[in-house]
């Protein structure tokens, strides 16, 4: 997920794009946690996906006021 992308979205798909990506997030930590996951490098990618979003959102709050 790129910055660029993000920052074309509106604030409320934004929002709905940091809740997917929290539940992903949590799905993949309970296949780690039951030794189910693969790919390890997923939670890391997922986990800086959400820093991302959270920073667009905060700039875009920010900016409107």
């Amino acid at each position: 997920m790129k910055v660029e992308e993000l920052r074309s979205d509106d604030v409320a798909k934004l929002k709905q794009k940091l809740l997917d990506s929290l539940k992903e997030q949590f799905n993949l930590r309970m296949k780690h946690a039951t030794g189910q996951l693969g790919q390890n490098h997923q939670v890391k990618q997922v986990r800086r996906d959400i820093a991302r979003i959270k920073t667009v959102i905060n700039q875009k709050e920010k900016g409107a006021e």
